[in-house]
């Protein structure tokens, strides 16, 4: 049986002066049946990747199959089995809900009817109502619906949450899980940590057009070295503590310091505390607030690239 996505050595240079390699030898392997994330802050190359598994752009070069397929020689057989929701679904305001699924339904050779798609994302209530009359977070779930209504083996969901309220996100969270229930593929990009711990088998962290770590979010999170983090600050004008000087302290397993504030990655913050707050008080430094949490992706992703995803990369596609 094929992979649902495989992909080796793939890379997008956009021209320009100078030249911009949005993605950049990526090599990437989506088992079918599994929820696989891509994630990675603004402009690391994730929407660029993405759109090239869906067809809307060419590659430099590389090779990619989707579902044993080559977009090259077999394009129509990729379509008839994918859908696809982009970050921003544009529809006409004046159609119904019903009509428009209806109309992304006469794309394809089979699949389910419109008010089965309708019913799979919860919007029956809105069925007849206008396109300009739904919230955001209904227009996002008419998009999968959209995506959906093909009775696709593989779905393509770019960033399908942001900007949506708490709610919105949890009422397509479930959306999302129903349609992996079945056995299907899924493969979205978010850059929302919580989100991808949440729906995802596996994912990958790209960074500058490359893939820089892979595997399950638990296992990521255990590359870390502590599955607790404390993070404390010290009051502004505190003499700053040495990084290595705090790593150092038992259980401790690695410390980041940047901008005032420390972080340290733990295995038992019971054991780290007592140690952290005798090195404060011996070197007589002033703490302004001090937290402990468990580890998250965000975590894994700034102890590999030294920045939060909210930061981007200013001017990257």
């Amino acid at each position: 049986m094929p992979h649902a996505i495989e992909c080796q050595q793939l890379t997008k240079r956009y021209r320009g002066r100078p030249p911009v390699d949005a993605v950049r030898g990526l090599d990437l392997v989506v088992e079918e049946g599994e929820c696989f994330g891509l994630l990675g802050p603004n402009g690391a190359g994730k929407t660029t990747t993405m759109e090239i598994l869906e067809g809307l752009l060419d590659a430099t070069t590389g090779d990619v199959l989707i579902l044993g397929y080559e977009w090259e020689r077999e394009a129509a057989q990729i379509r008839e089995r994918i859908g696809i929701s982009l970050q921003e679904t544009r529809l006409a305001d004046k159609l119904t809900v019903r009509e428009a699924v209806a109309m992304f339904r006469s794309f394809y050779p089979r699949g389910i009817t419109p008010d089965e798609a309708i019913r799979r994302v919860s919007l029956e209530e809105k069925a007849s109502s206008w396109i300009v009359k739904l919230s955001g977070g209904q227009r996002q779930r008419l998009a999968v619906a959209c995506a959906i209504v093909g009775d696709p083996q593989l779905l393509f969901l770019d960033e399908p949450t942001t900007g949506l309220d708490p709610q919105s996100r949890r009422q397509l969270w479930e959306v999302i899980g129903k349609f992996r229930a079945t056995g299907r593929t899924v493969m979205l990009t978010t850059h929302y940590m919580d989100e991808a711990e949440r729906l995802c088998d596996r994912v990958a962290i790209v960074d500058h057009g490359k893939v820089i770590a892979l595997g399950t979010p638990a296992q990521l999170i255990a590359q870390l070295g502590g599955e607790n983090i404390i993070d404390f600050a010290l009051v502004e004008g505190t003499a700053p503590l040495v990084e290595a000087k705090l790593a150092g302290l038992p259980s401790v397993r690695s410390a980041r310091c940047g901008d005032g504030s420390y972080s340290l990655a733990v295995e038992q913050p019971h054991v780290a505390l007592p140690a952290l707050l005798s090195v404060l008080q011996t070197g007589q430094h002033s703490l302004a607030g001090l937290t402990t949490r468990h580890a998250t992706l965000e975590d894994v992703f700034v102890s590999l690239t030294g920045r939060r995803l909210e930061e981007g990369d200013n001017g990257q596609p």
